[in-house]
């Protein structure tokens, strides 16, 4: 057993973030487990980019109201208590409601070779505005 100290918070970086949201990592595992978890913040509006991962990606909202698109579906409301999986490779983004914190755990494993994510194109504000007017 190992008690891992608590990390700090981190900002995370304007090319794959919009908006302020902040990261404190959990874990970062090495073999055989290589699961990642950490605890993102999204401040109201903010958002990630389009970003797919080789193993796939789970979410679980702990608070706020958030929003999540798969590349070609339909924006999600995610409350706290649901849980979204993203299966290997599929494109997708994620934050919060334009009017509303959401603060997630975000879990992942990085593959045994190569990237644990790929990052695109930001989800511009036309983008996120247009999602969220077919909310209401």
């Amino acid at each position: 057993m190992e008690l891992l100290p608590v990390r700090p918070t981190v900002k995370t970086p304007a090319q794959a973030f919009t908006g302020d949201v902040y990261m404190t990592p959990i874990v970062n595992g090495s073999g055989p487990s290589r699961m990642i978890v950490a605890l993102v913040r999204f401040t109201p509006g903010a958002r990630t980019n389009w970003h797919s991962h080789a193993v796939g990606q789970t979410l679980h909202v702990t608070e706020g109201v958030g929003l999540v698109q798969a590349r070609g579906g339909d924006v999600t409301v995610m409350r706290p208590g649901d849980t979204i999986y993203t299966p290997p490779g599929e494109w997708h983004w994620h934050g919060a409601a334009p009017d509303h914190f959401m603060t997630h755990l975000a879990m992942w494993e990085a593959p045994a070779d190569g990237a644990e994510s790929e990052w695109g194109d930001l989800v511009t504000d036309e983008e996120y505005n247009g999602h969220v007017a077919q909310l209401h």
